[in-house]
Formats: structure tokens, C-alpha cells, sequence
């Protein structure tokens, strides 16, 4: 497909460069090929951003009701579709991911917008019981402007989740991509503006997270800051964003278990515990990089793991049968592989991949091999610290106590996943792992409805839900005396 060779911010409406004529480039992963030019914002463009948001909610779109709000999300949603091939080929363009995981995840996207259409109408105040002569009601009114900052591994799902439920609370956004794949998330603020969201309310900002990124956070301006990423940036932007007590939302990183009993299902065991980790080239947030197996099943349980493995197509990311694409870029690619030279140092073993893949079709870009490292105790840094690619490390354990202490034993607390065919132990792990995110014989994390987010070091709020709305607006309690008699409290 013809790629554009410049993007441009979006700020109130208008496609503008950057106030200091700075650009900065996009590359294509799986080739390591240019594939654009992006417009680097200033502080001052930020401000742009920031007033323009700022009049977009106290002008013509906070006077739309929530059932015009509603038809607005839908038709973002109806456009989606229409360009879902075009949108589709462009993630894979820009984040080297396979077609078949981009495929699922702008379907989501469009999921997402038709979901918040739904829950737009649905998000409603209560009445409450108060003392004859009073009235009490609450209101939901939205936060204000959100500053939304997305990571380069979903890139456009990521946008979709943080835009849709601001945009059906009523929010107005200020948008900061990921500076490596930036791209899809300026077509998508195209399209909001296309299906009939008013100029200023969803304006687009790329450049450094350093120093706009951060800058967005610390605005005056800002009222609420939702941002997906890894730990240690959200610790930060929780501490610039508590200067001025804004309201704030962190989805982090993950360190998350896979535990498989004895009983369970073999062989579903075996395909859900390979798309658990291997699933986005292990570039995601909620992997399944530890599998925990009980010791009865673990050497036929990692035999019949690397067979299955190998099997696993590595290649041009637009090939409909590749299952594993590229690795986001190079300096991503020596950090997995430190943490695989490290394993090796501690006394683990690479029973599979461990490097790089060879061939010409490997030669340019950016690729590394899945990889399965064995016999890992749970005190290696490979164990504790989130790799973020397609490495997975076996641990075994004797009894589901011991399974329990493993799973628990990491600073993360976002996903896990049980395989067991006995339905009482399956409920009973379930609710002792420390985990936002349980998954009971199956590898699915995410659906549109069901909460999405983490314990501990995993960060808090919760995404891709109704309970989402929440975090984007207020509550305002109005208590009104309807009395015959007037009050009179002191008695004067």
C-alpha cells in the first residue's frame, strides 16, 4: 500500500507541523525500512493541544447528550469497518506484528467504539433515600481533558481503548502514540473527526515521551492522565501527575503465570500455553511468560511444548499463515536477548530458540526466535522481570500450594491462567492468585465488557468494561430541600 511520507499533530481540528519544524522517522520492523516522516511536537504544541481541549468541553461538544454521543462512537465504529483491510495492513506496516494478531485487534477496536456507543446511554446517577422534605440525586458529568498516553505494542487497539470510553463520558483528549509506531493512531483521530466528533476534542501529539510526553502529564491543564506501559515509566507519571492531584489510571506490566496440573487437558494445555506467550511475538503486557507445570507432567509437558514450537511460522509479517512477526526494534531485540545470556549465567537451560533466526528473509529488521528456557527457579531475573518478547521459562511445582507461592511471587499482579480439569481446584487458585485477570482452561485475556487491568506493580483502573466510564468522570451529588415549611437550622 502507498504509505504517506509525512504525518502531521492534530490539534483543534487542523493537520499542523510542529511549532519548531522538527520531524522525527517511523521505520517498518520486520524490513527496517523508512516508512514516514512524523511531525516531533514542542512544550508550545502541547499548550496548543491542551487549549484547544480545554474549549472543545466547555463549547459544542459539552452540549451533546449522551444519545448523540452514542451516534458519534457508532459511526466511528461504522467507518472502522469499512477501512478495517486498510487499517489492518497499516498496524502490521508499522509495528511488524502478524496479520492474523492485527486482524483480531482492530477488530476489537471496533468492538470497543460499538461497545461505549452502548454504554454511553447506560451510564446513569441513582437516587438516593434522605430524610423527608429532601431530595438527593447524582449525576455523572466527565473528568475533563484527558491526557492518553498509548505503548508501540497495540498501537491501535490501545488508542481505541483509551478514546472510546472518554469519548462516551464526554471527556475531550489529548493523545501521545508511542514515538516508534505513531501512525495508526493518527488515522483513527481522522476518523473520529470524519464520523462527527467536533474540532478540539481529540487532538494528537507525537514526539518524545521524555519531554512532551512528560510535559502533557505535569499540564495544568490536564485533568486526568490514563496511561499504558511499563512500571517503572507509571511510576513516574504518578508522581509528576500528583503535583496538581489529577485523577490517573495506570495499566502496567506483567510477569504472569501459566499454571498447568497434572489433570489438565493435555494437549489444550500444550496450544493455550503456546498463544498465551507467543501471541503478539510475546510482545504484550499480559504473556503468559512463566509456565508453572506440576512436576508429574513437566518433562513430557516441555518436550511436547517445543514440538509444537517449531511449528510456529516466523516470517513476513502480511503472510496470512505466519504466526510470529518481528520484534519491535533493535535495541528491543539485545534486551531479550540479555535476559536470555543472563538465564543461561544462572543455571536455566535454552531447551529452544535463544536467537536470532537465520536467512535471507531475516537479514533486515528486527527478529528474534521463540524461545523456551527450562528448569528456571523463581529467584532468576528471568523469572521476576517482564522480558517483552516471545521467551517463555518453565519452573515446576509439587503440590497447588507451591503453585500458589509461585504465581504469587513477582511485584506484578495482572494475568494468570489455571489448567486444571478438577472444577474445584480451578476456582479455588483462581480466587488465592493476585491477578486482575484469571483464566480458567483457555489463553483468552480480553473481550469488550469484561474489565481489563492489574494488582500490585500492574498498575489500577480498569479498562474495555462499563467500569471503565467511571474513571472518566465525576460524581456530583445534589441535594435539594423540597420542603413546604422553610428550614430554619438554628432556630432564630
Amino acid at each position: 500500500m502507498q504509505i504517506e511520507k509525512r504525518y502531521t499533530l492534530l490539534i483543534n481540528g487542523q493537520h499542523v507541523e510542529s511549532s519548531t519544524g522538527e520531524w522525527f522517522e517511523t521505520y517498518n520492523p520486520a524490513t527496517g525500512e523508512r516508512m514516514a516522516q512524523v511531525a516531533k511536537a514542542s512544550r508550545a504544541d502541547v499548550d496548543k493541544a491542551v487549549d484547544a481541549a480545554r474549549r472543545a468541553l466547555n463549547g459544542k461538544w459539552g452540549r451533546f447528550s449522551a444519545a448523540r454521543r452514542s451516534q458519534v462512537l457508532n459511526q466511528i465504529a461504522a467507518i472502522l469497518r469499512a477501512r478495517f483491510n486498510e487499517l489492518c495492513e497499516l498496524e502490521v506496516l508499522n509495528s511488524g506484528k502478524s496479520l492474523g494478531n492485527a486482524q483480531g485487534q482492530v477488530m476489537q477496536a471496533i468492538e470497543d467504539f460499538e461497545l461505549y456507543a452502548a454504554a454511553a446511554l447506560a451510564h446513569e446517577g441513582r437516587s438516593k433515600p434522605v430524610p423527608n422534605g429532601f431530595l438527593n440525586y447524582t449525576v455523572k458529568e466527565p473528568v475533563g481533558v484527558c491526557a492518553q498516553i498509548v505503548p508501540w505494542n497495540y498501537p491501535f487497539m490501545m488508542a481505541a481503548w483509551k478514546l472510546a470510553p472518554a469519548l462516551a463520558a464526554g471527556c475531550t483528549i489529548v493523545l501521545k502514540p508511542a514515538t516508534l509506531t505513531p501512525i495508526t493512531a493518527l488515522v483513527l483521530a481522522d476518523i473520529c473527526q470524519e464520523a462527527g466528533v467536533p474540532d478540539g476534542v481529540v487532538n494528537v501529539i507525537t514526539g518524545s515521551g521524555s519531554d512532551v510526553g512528560a510535559y502533557l502529564v505535569e499540564h495544568p491543564g490536564v485533568d486526568k492522565v490514563a496511561f499504558t506501559g511499563e512500571t517503572s515509566t507509571g511510576k513516574d507519571i504518578m508522581a509528576r501527575a500528583s503535583q496538581t492531584l489529577k485523577r490517573v489510571t495506570l495499566e502496567l506490566g506483567g510477569k504472569s503465570p501459566n499454571i498447568v496440573f497434572a489433570d489438565a487437558d493435555f494437549d489444550a494445555a500444550i496450544d493455550g500455553a503456546l498463544f498465551g506467550i507467543y501471541y503478539n511475538t510475546g510482545q504484550s503486557c499480559e504473556a503468559r511468560s512463566r509456565l508453572i507445570v506440576q512436576e508429574e507432567i513437566y518433562d513430557r509437558f516441555m518436550d511436547a511444548f517445543v514440538e509444537k514450537a517449531k511449528k510456529l511460522v516466523m516470517g513476513n509479517p502480511l503472510d496470512k499463515g505466519t504466526h510470529i512477526g518481528s520484534i519491535i526494534s533493535e535495541q528491543q531485540v539485545e534486551v531479550i536477548d540479555g535476559y536470555v545470556r543472563s538465564a543461561v549465567e544462572q543455571g536455566a537451560r535454552v531447551v529452544y530458540g535463544g536467537k536470532r533466526p537465520e536467512g535471507a528473509e531475516y537479514e533486515k529488521g528486527h527478529w528474534y526466535m521463540p524461545t523456551v528456557i527450562a528448569d528456571v527457579s523463581n529467584d532468576m531475573k528471568v523469572a521476576q522481570e517482564e522480558i517483552f518478547g516471545p521467551v517463555i521459562v518453565m519452573t515446576k511445582f509439587k503440590d497447588e500450594q507451591e503453585a500458589v507461592a509461585l504465581a504469587n511471587d513477582t511485584i506484578y499482579g495482572l494475568a494468570a491462567s489455571v489448567w486444571t480439569q478438577d472444577f474445584g481446584r480451578a476456582h479455588r487458585v483462581a480466587g488465592k492468585i493476585k491477578s486482575g485477570i484469571v483464566m480458567i482452561n483457555n489463553p483468552f485475556s480480553a473481550f469488550p465488557g469484561l474489565p481489563f487491568g492489574g494488582y500490585k506493580q500492574s498498575g489500577f483502573g480498569r479498562e474495555l468494561a462499563m467500569e471503565s466510564l467511571d474513571l472518566y468522570t465525576e460524581t456530583k451529588s445534589v441535594l435539594a430541600y423540597i420542603g413546604e415549611k422553610p428550614l430554619n437550622p438554628f432556630g432564630l
